[in-house]
């Protein structure tokens, strides 16, 4: 089976628990983007991404990018499926009007790039990092860079890349070697090589942006002092640049893209932003691709659940133990979607999708009242949520989407394991999303150490207290929540308390931290969802199994962070005794 999404479910967050519709028009450039119109774009999105990208999933996989010669092959069909991608304008939803785009919601991008990658990842690839690209560019690039490029990559007529890895250096960019030499005419000469670079060279499209981190002659060492070029296959002139592709990866998955390794001989390019100054025009591009990973992970882990929950309706073997609701009837007994353990597979993963897709979407929200909204307060408490909560999801999805999708290929026994069923295939590509654009452990050292605790965790209680002000506390189910908000603002406070006394301490427990995080954020998204529909059953079943079977390791992680704060406390008064 083809993954297919499902519009109503997305409706139903989008209007029921965020008030979407409403929120998005009070912004002065969607005024007249309705629930209506949001509907029919998310139908169309639907039925593009389920007709022609998911059936191409299984043969990119398997066939895989052919390398020749320096050139990359990708796997029947894809070609043609991009073209289609380009002509229905769905790489330009959310670009300017004034750019070729169509002036959307980033709301609705997000879903659209969420389907894409449940349908077929490596696809996905192709056009993933065009939202990051277009951003980085509309926001650092020359007005000359811009008029040459900025259309072709919004419309998606041209793709780009982001080359910031070098074989030596992986996360530490300060050992970034990959040189630029500015020219007379304004340009720069770029030398050096980039590994693992996601669409290096492909033939979807005729010319491919590269924006490249490198070094000035007369830059210091350190990551602070990178420069950011914007490098092209082809030249303006229609030469072919010096940019070459050495070879692409053998790996686990993502076989329907290609990850080059790529050489640049002296290529022609011209710095995007400020000398010096490439990180902050690059991070434009990476939170904008971090968010779009947590939706990968979003969307991978629903297409494993779609494929579980559909085996484990037909499958039939020994009888369920215990009585079987009456509504599927006594002939259900037999089928393994009544056995309780499979139960409380389908049920945990179908909580992690719907409680994740609240907050991305909340965060995709929270991007265009950053962006568009009139109140200056309003936009800070909208960029105060994506800075902390992106890091949240990008670890939490990613992670998810690994583990959950094995413990649905669990749900088919052995045939998860053998590729006819197309299970495995979700196991392989879900496990790198917890790798790039930048490490889930990475995510945790950006979110407590440089998000949380310079300011002492007031940035994280401001968010905190925002959440606990749209809860009920007469609410069991909201009372609770606000006891775990209450909880997670005095662990930032005491991390940081702890921290002056032992500054590693923080690096140690960020992982604990940033889960503590996630489950809070997730225990609000499920208040929230209940809230809006009383009396789903299928709703209900999810939120009974994200309380019983995910929600209590919030006191694990809260339990192990504490002890490792006390622990510091007691060391540091034994140090101080002994003086």
């Amino acid at each position: 089976m083809h993954y297919q999404p499902r519009p109503e479910d997305v409706r139903f967050l989008l209007n029921a628990v965020l008030d979407a519709p409403t929120r998005l028009r009070a912004l002065a450039p969607f005024a007249e983007v309705d629930a209506p119109l949001q509907s029919q774009v998310l139908e169309e999105a639907a039925r593009f991404v389920g007709e022609v990208i998911a059936p191409l999933n299984r043969e990119g996989d398997e066939v895989g990018c052919r390398f020749d010669g320096g050139e990359v092959v990708t796997p029947p069909g894809f070609r043609a499926a991009y073209q289609a991608f380009v002509d229905g304008g769905w790489p330009a939803l959310s670009a300017a009007t004034e750019d070729g785009g169509q002036g959307l919601p980033a709301v609705l991008e997000a879903i659209l790039y969420e389907w894409l990658s449940a349908a077929n990842h490596g696809f996905t690839m192709a056009p993933g990092l065009l939202h990051g690209a277009y951003a980085c560019l509309k926001h650092h690039g020359s007005d000359e860079l811009k008029s040459r490029y900025l259309q072709k990559i919004a419309t998606g007529e041209w793709l780009a890349t982001m080359c910031l890895t070098e074989a030596h250096a992986g996360s530490d960019l300060g050992q970034v070697r990959t040189r630029a030499t500015a020219q007379a005419d304004g340009s720069v000469r770029v030398n050096g090589g980039k590994i693992f670079i996601s669409g290096g060279e492909h033939d979807l499209t005729p010319n491919i942006v590269h924006l490249v981190l490198c070094r000035l002659p007369d830059a210091p060492a350190g990551p602070k002092s990178l420069s950011l070029a914007l490098v092209p296959k082809v030249l303006p002139d229609g030469a072919r640049n010096a940019v070459h592709c050495e070879r692409i990866e053998e790996k686990m998955g993502l076989h329907g893209s290609p990850t080059c390794t790529m050489r640049f001989d002296d290529a022609t390019g011209w710095l995007v932003g400020e000398p010096g100054r490439g990180l902050a025009a690059m991070f434009v591009m990476m939170n904008a691709a971090r968010l779009h990973v947590a939706l990968q992970g979003i969307g991978l882990l629903d297409a494993a659940w779609q494929k579980a929950d559909a085996y484990a309706a037909e499958r039939r073997q020994m009888r369920a133990p215990g009585p079987v609701p009456a509504s599927r009837g006594t002939e259900a007994a037999d089928l393994i979607a009544e056995h309780p353990a499979v139960r409380r597979i389908l049920d945990t993963q179908r909580a992690w999708i719907d409680g994740s897709r609240a907050l991305a979407y909340r965060s995709a929200l929270m991007l265009d009242i950053a962006t568009h909204d009139s109140d200056p307060k309003a936009r800070e408490r909208a960029q105060r949520w994506c800075s902390l909560v992106t890091p949240v999801l990008k670890a939490a999805c990613t992670h998810q989407a690994f583990h959950g999708a094995s413990d649905c290929l669990q749900v088919f026994g052995g045939h998860g394991y053998v590729r006819e069923w197309g299970i495995e295939q979700i196991v392989r590509d879900a496990r790198v999303t917890m790798i790039y654009e930048g490490t889930n452990e990475i995510q945790a050292i950006d979110l407590l150490v440089r998000k949380v605790l310079p300011d002492g965790g007031a940035a994280l209680s401001a968010v905190l207290l925002e959440l606990r002000d749209t809860l009920d506390a007469s609410r069991e189910a909201d009372a609770d929540v606000q006891r775990r908000l209450a909880q997670l603002r005095y662990l930032g406070t005491t991390v940081a308390m702890a921290a002056h006394a032992n500054p590693v301490l923080p690096y140690e427990v960020a992982d604990d931290f940033l889960r503590v995080t996630a489950l809070t954020l997730m225990a609000w998204a499920w208040a929230r969802i209940e809230v809006a529909a009383p009396a789903d059953a299928d709703r209900l079943r999810a939120a009974a199994a994200f309380r019983r079977w995910v929600l209590p390791e919030f006191e694990m992680r809260l339990g192990i962070v504490k002890r490792a704060c006390e622990g510091v406390a007691l060391a540091h008064s034994a140090q101080e005794a002994s003086r």
